[in-house]
């Protein structure tokens, strides 16, 4: 059972990872990037900006992320949609591919699935088990008339 459900998990997950990046994955463009270190107002810590063209505008991106560390001048890609280029992200995969937020949810919702079936499955009713005890499977022919 372990191994189906992480089977399942797995599948699922990387379905769902594939087709939900925003900007998309498909469809989206990429680019070169310069990392900027700009200044934050309310403290005096500097926050990593991605800034590329498109060909017609320079444009400017939140950089930061958690458990990643950028400096001034890091070559970086960006991929983001012909139509918003203002809403591109880091092409990187802990924070295109992967997010804190859905991975710590879709762990959580696996050990809650996991923990419901192995409710559903571990104490099964007495005459079901009767029933699944005295099965007999049905001779079949091996040629049909």
């Amino acid at each position: 059972m372990y191994k189906a459900v992480l089977f399942l998990y797995l599948i699922c997950f990387g379905t769902y990872t594939l087709f939900t990046r925003q900007p998309d994955y498909f469809d989206g463009e990429k680019a070169p990037a310069t990392i900027v270190l700009s200044p934050v107002n309310t403290a005096e810590k500097q926050m990593p900006k991605a800034v590329f063209s498109n060909g017609y505008h320079d444009f400017s991106v939140d950089a930061a992320y958690y458990f990643r560390t950028l400096h001034a001048g890091d070559k970086v890609e960006v991929i983001y949609e012909t139509d918003h280029p203002e809403k591109a992200v880091l092409y990187k995969f802990w924070g295109y591919w992967f997010g804190l937020g859905e991975l710590i949810g879709s762990f959580v919702f696996l050990f809650v699935s996991f923990q419901v079936a192995v409710a559903i499955t571990k104490n099964p009713d007495p005459t079901s088990l009767e029933e699944q005890l005295a099965y007999k499977e049905p001779v079949k022919r091996r040629y049909d008339d």
